[in-house]
């Protein structure tokens, strides 16, 4: 026995008295289904394109990008947190360079800071580096390559590190960290003129780094008095009062 089924209204009257689309809506409603249509398409070309990173990837970079900003900003706990997750996760591959690369990330911004400390955590994995790796190590430490081995240095190095250390190379290079990374070795090997040490200034004081701004100060501060500046020597120290104070809750 079939189960009865009910009787269908008809909606032949209803659908002759709605109006019909005209032309201008028939071609908006078009352009949203092509819109659409584009829209998906990219989607899945982009599901398709590969597979997914590994997630140390992205846990390595998230960490020492967190690492890196607090040690700027002078927050030393959080930046060994984040630096020990940073640690294990690119610990997880087993592969020296790229252990290698996180020391060598940390220690550029202790350079950019003017802490000129050897780079502890990369030695032991130096053997194992690659050759742009040492290089980088020996330029934070204050020893420029030559020839060849300049082009082992990241790009926004390269020409500094050739002897450009102009006021106008120097300010080209566009990432505010590089920037610093660059005074700072041309600082330790005695070549960073007054021009560069205010553009180093003017840098972390952009970024708000506590850090690398107080101690570029306390340069500028330390030249004055020995020139004998006393009203530049004062105006630095209230401009350092004010950062340090900044720090405190």
């Amino acid at each position: 026995m079939s189960l009865p089924f009910a009787k269908r209204p008809d909606t032949s009257q209803a659908l002759r008295t709605l109006p019909r689309p005209g032309a201008a809506q028939r071609e908006a409603s078009a352009r949203r289904i092509r819109a659409a249509a584009a829209l998906l398409a990219a989607c899945l070309a982009g599901c398709a394109s590969g597979p997914p990173a590994p997630d140390w990837q992205a846990n390595t970079k998230s960490a020492m990008d967190a690492a890196v900003a607090a040690y700027l900003a002078g927050n030393s706990r959080a930046e060994a947190q984040e630096l020990a997750r940073a640690r294990s996760e690119v610990g997880r591959t087993g592969r020296a360079d790229l252990a290698a690369r996180v020391e060598l990330m940390r220690c550029a911004a202790h350079v950019a800071s003017l802490e000129f400390q050897p780079c502890a955590g990369f030695e032991p994995l130096r053997a194992d580096s690659g050759p742009a790796e040492r290089v980088y190590a020996d330029y934070l430490a204050g020893r420029l390559p030559t020839g060849a081995e300049r082009e082992q240095l990241p790009p926004a190095q390269r020409a500094v590190a050739a002897g450009g250390a102009s006021l106008a190379t120097v300010q080209a290079i566009e990432d505010p960290l590089s920037r610093l990374i660059a005074i700072a070795v041309q600082f330790q090997v005695g070549q960073a003129r007054p021009e560069l040490m205010a553009l180093a200034v003017d840098t972390a004081s952009a970024q708000g780094w506590r850090r690398p701004l107080l101690a570029w100060l306390k340069v500028q501060q330390q030249r004055a008095t020995r020139a004998g500046d006393a009203t530049a020597a004062a105006q630095l120290q209230r401009r350092i009062d004010l950062v340090e104070a900044s720090t405190r809750p």
